[in-house]
C-alpha cells in the first residue's frame, strides 16, 4: 500500500479520513479525488494542503476516463470510496444523483480499478443498508432492508462490490458506518443544521415526536475505523464501525441547544419524512476484533462539535447561501408553515 485514491475525500468524512492518512503515514501518497457537488468543499483540506504526501484531483467517480487517467497518473495501488450522494431527505427529493454515484460511479471505478490492478479497495458504506431494527443490534452477516433511495443505493455498491470480490477475484473490504458527526459536516444533517440553526435563533424543524434512535459516531473515530479495516480487513468481510451510542434525536437537540444555552421552545415539531426509520443500531464487536477502538463518547464528542461550529462561522456561513437555502425551502418551508 503506497499510493492511495481516496474518492470523495473532499466530504465530510471523506475530508477527516485524508487528513488522518497524511499525518499518520507520511510515506503513503494520498490523492483526493472529489467532484466537488454542494457537498464537497476544498476549505476542508486546508490543514493538509501543503502537505508533500497529498494531493488533489477533481472528478467524478461515474466518468470513466477520468478515473482511468486518476490511476494511471498516480500508479494507484489502493482505492478507498468514500464518494457518495448521502442526505435522506434529497434522495426522496432526486433519487436521480443517488443512482448516478452511489451505484454507476461505485460500478465504474470497481471496474476501472480491476483493470488497472488495483491491489485493495475499501467501499465505505452505512449502517443504512440494515433497515429499521427494533431491538437488538445489526451484525455484519444481516439481510439488507433499506427504506430510502439513498439506503437502497449504497446496499447497491455493496452487492457490486461484492460482486467484483467474488466474480473477479479483487481484494475487497466493505465498512459500514453509523451515524457520523464532528467539524467540517455540512450543514443539513442534524447536528451542523440544528447547532448553526440555533446560533443564529432560529427554528428547530424536527421530525415527528423526535423520538428515532441514532447510533452516533464521532468522523475521528470513524476515520480511524476505516483506516483499520483498509490495513487488517478480511478481503471480501464487511465491518460494522458502530460509534455504540444510542441517542434520541430529540435528546440530541436538546443537548445542543443547553450547549449553547438556548431555549428549548426553539423545537418545532413538524410532520415527519416520508419512510423515517425509527431505529438503527449495531454490533462492533468484529471491528473491534481487528483493533480499533473508538476514542471519544459521545457527550464529549458533542461539545466539541458544537464548539467548532461556534468557532469557525467563517467555514458555514457561505455555505448557507444560495442552493442550500433553496433546499430548505423545499424541505421544511411547508412543514414549519404546518406546524405554525
Amino acid at each position: 500500500m503506497k499510493n492511495i485514491l481516496v474518492t470523495g475525500g473532499a466530504g465530510f468524512i471523506g475530508s477527516a479520513f485524508v487528513r488522518h492518512m497524511v499525518e499518520r503515514y507520511p510515506d503513503y501518497n494520498i490523492v483526493c479525488f472529489d467532484k466537488l457537488t454542494y457537498a464537497g468543499n476544498i476549505d476542508n483540506l486546508l490543514p493538509v494542503d501543503d502537505a508533500e504526501n497529498y494531493r488533489f484531483e477533481r472528478g467524478d467517480i461515474a466518468d470513466r476516463a477520468t478515473v482511468s487517467r486518476a490511476l494511471r497518473d498516480y500508479c494507484v495501488d489502493t482505492v478507498v470510496n468514500f464518494a457518495a450522494e448521502s442526505h435522506v431527505d434529497r434522495s426522496i427529493l432526486d433519487p436521480d444523483a443517488f443512482i448516478h454515484t452511489d451505484v454507476v460511479g461505485a460500478y465504474i471505478l470497481l471496474d476501472e480499478g480491476r483493470k488497472h490492478g488495483i491491489e485493495r479497495f475499501c467501499q465505505v458504506s452505512t449502517d443504512e443498508v440494515y433497515g429499521d431494527i427494533d431491538i437488538g443490534l445489526s451484525l455484519e452477516d444481516d439481510r439488507f432492508l433499506p427504506n430510502s433511495p439513498y439506503a437502497a443505493s449504497k446496499a447497491a455498491g455493496e452487492l457490486m462490490a461484492r460482486a467484483y470480490c467474488v466474480t473477479y477475484g479483487m481484494d475487497i473490504v466493505i465498512t459500514r458506518g453509523s451515524n457520523t458527526y464532528g467539524p467540517y459536516q455540512y450543514p443539513e444533517k442534524l447536528v451542523p443544521f440544528f447547532a448553526t440553526e440555533a446560533i443564529d435563533h432560529r427554528p428547530l424543524p424536527l421530525y415527528g415526536d423526535g423520538e428515532q434512535i441514532r447510533d452516533w459516531l464521532y468522523v475521528d473515530d470513524h476515520a480511524r475505523g476505516v483506516d483499520c479495516v483498509l490495513h487488517f480487513g478480511v478481503s471480501g468481510e464487511a465491518y460494522n464501525l458502530a460509534g455504540e451510542n444510542q441517542r434520541a434525536n430529540i435528546d440530541v437537540t436538546t443537548r445542543i441547544l443547553e450547549l449553547l444555552g438556548k431555549p428549548a421552545s426553539l423545537i418545532r415539531h413538524v410532520p415527519d419524512r416520508e419512510g423515517h426509520d425509527r431505529r438503527y443500531a449495531m454490533s462492533a464487536e468484529k471491528a473491534r476484533a481487528l483493533g480499533w477502538r473508538r476514542q471519544f463518547d459521545f457527550d464529549a464528542g458533542l461539545e466539541a462539535t458544537v464548539r467548532w461550529y461556534q468557532d469557525n462561522e467563517w467555514w458555514w456561513r457561505k455555505i448557507k447561501t444560495g442552493e442550500y437555502l433553496e433546499y430548505y425551502k423545499r424541505q421544511y418551508a411547508e412543514r414549519l408553515a404546518a406546524q405554525a
